[in-house]
């Protein structure tokens, strides 16, 4: 089969079959467009000519031509999905992509912020924010049960106990988890709900101005005005407080699979990240102060 209708064929499966969205449809289309421009240039126009080596050189050939691993990695699994498409369908004897495997790309350690930062931050915002228990609630929640910026955004009246101080958190594959809340985020929070009026146990928990719910842009723009004065890191997302929960909480000595229930990580592997940056920590500080280093 050709590959222009191969791919036309696969895309045409993932948007009415599979349903991918937009987004995602159109990164295959993106990177499948790229591969087709390469075969053409190497007159490989039939699914049958391309072979794994042809797949291996086009990869290299990104990698000289200065692609990221990660887009590298994007733009295989693309092939990848059309190669196990054209197979599952017989358009094709062999997969060639079956052992080919991911460039191998260096681990980011994600960036934190240090507690006298978090401390610090709240200074600012009582001086600087026009509606500061809101600003220091999303904070608070923020880092202190580690949560996602759309977990937090989706939060309902219901599911904050400060009775039991546990606030229950909606995650990624629609999974409920408990998370714990600590003496001094509940002081925060119930400052924040002290001049706040819950009609019904589904009202949105965390709310603007205007009573409206907040939502993950504006959540942003706020962490990113407010980090920008106690910190210096480069991506200054609110995301940062739930690395910086989770590399605080294994600094202090916290079991790794207890911090996995609290992140709310299926694997945990993705949890183990944390303590290669406690490690490094670990590093800093003896450079910098121990005698020997």
């Amino acid at each position: 089969m050709q590959l222009k209708n191969a791919i036309d064929n696969f895309i045409s499966d993932l948007t009415n079959v599979k349903r991918y969205s937009d987004n995602t449809i159109k990164a295959y289309n993106t990177d499948l467009v790229h591969f087709y421009n390469y075969c053409e240039n190497y007159n490989k126009m039939n699914l049958s000519h391309i072979t794994e080596k042809f797949i291996k050189t086009y990869l290299m050939r990104l990698n000289e031509s200065g692609f990221s691993m990660r887009s590298i990695s994007r733009k295989l699994a693309s092939i990848r999905g059309l190669f196990k498409f054209a197979y599952s369908n017989n358009l094709i004897d062999f997969n060639p992509t079956l052992n080919i495997s991911n460039p191998k790309a260096e681990k980011k350690l994600p960036e934190i912020i240090n507690e006298e930062a978090i401390d610090e931050l709240y200074s600012v915002i009582d001086n600087s924010s026009k509606d500061p228990k809101l600003v220091k609630c999303i904070i608070e929640i923020l880092y202190g049960c580690a949560l996602r910026v759309s977990e937090l955004c989706n939060l309902n009246y219901v599911d904050v106990d400060l009775n039991t101080n546990t606030v229950r958190v909606l995650g990624k594959g629609n999974k409920t988890r408990i998370v714990p809340i600590g003496s001094k985020s509940k002081i925060i929070i119930k400052d924040y709900i002290s001049d706040k009026t819950f009609r019904n146990s589904n009202d949105a928990f965390l709310v603007n101005k205007h009573g409206r719910r907040i939502y993950s842009r504006m959540v942003h723009r706020m962490v990113n005005k407010y980090l920008s004065q106690v910190t210096d890191i480069k991506k200054k997302s609110p995301h940062i407080f739930r690395h910086s929960a989770a590399t605080h909480m294994l600094d202090r000595g916290a079991d790794l699979r207890a911090v996995k229930e609290i992140l709310g990580h299926e694997n945990l592997s993705t949890t183990q990240i944390y303590t290669h940056v406690s490690v490094e920590r670990l590093k800093s500080t003896y450079k910098k102060s121990h005698p020997k280093s």
